[in-house]
């Protein structure tokens, strides 16, 4: 029995945000030391960049895909420094409650951003879509409703997937100690840093 396509596209979504890397530890990060929708909006940052980059892939816009691929050093540069001030914020941040800080919406607009950009570095998103289309049986060059499906469950998987992520740390916090939370924050931060060195060395070491 064929696996409907949109279920297929929930089900890669899941399988590509579940991985823990920069954004997840962002995530985490984020939901223990401002709240719930900070940490979800910003898993949808990311999961909205890699739609983005699949709804390119989808149509075939080959002149957006070479020109990204061309510009991989540039733009890996800039998301490993990206992700190494993200890293410091990280690492210098007190939590909400020592802080003082409340969520707003402009707190969500910038976790929602930040994470959306820092996605956007890495156009090799778009070849890894391609894949995905080759695997479905779809020809990426072709667009059309079914690649867009396909898009759109990808979506949806990982906007799945980051509920379920920030609702279970969310849940996790209120046994958490202001004091335990400042270590977290600088182990969190330490991580991210690490990632932007290695993501910075694989870029001009390459």
């Amino acid at each position: 029995m064929e696996i409907p396509l949109l279920l297929r596209g929930i089900i890669l979504g899941v399988g590509i945000a579940a991985p823990v890397g920069p954004i997840g530890l962002l995530c985490i990060q984020r939901t223990l030391s401002h709240g719930r929708r900070i940490g979800l909006a910003s898993g949808l940052g990311a999961a909205s960049a890699d739609a983005l980059y699949g709804v390119v892939a989808a149509f075939g816009l080959t002149l957006i895909t070479a020109f990204l691929v061309e510009q991989q050093l540039w733009l890996g540069v800039g998301g490993g420094l990206f992700l190494a001030y993200l890293g410091v914020r990280t690492l210098l941040a007190l939590p909400a409650e020592m802080a003082g800080s409340t969520e707003s919406s402009g707190g969500i607009g910038r976790a929602w951003g930040s994470t959306f950009l820092l996605t956007l570095t890495n156009p090799m998103t778009i070849l890894a879509f391609v894949a995905i289309f080759a695997g479905a049986g779809m020809s990426a060059s072709g667009g059309g409703a079914e690649a867009v499906l396909l898009v759109v469950g990808v979506f949806l998987g990982s906007a799945l997937w980051w509920t379920l992520l920030t609702t279970g740390v969310a849940l996790a916090h209120g046994r958490m100690t202001p004091r335990l939370m400042v270590w977290i924050n600088r182990s969190a931060g330490v991580l991210i840093l690490a990632f932007a060195a290695y993501a910075l060395l694989s870029v001009l070491g390459g």
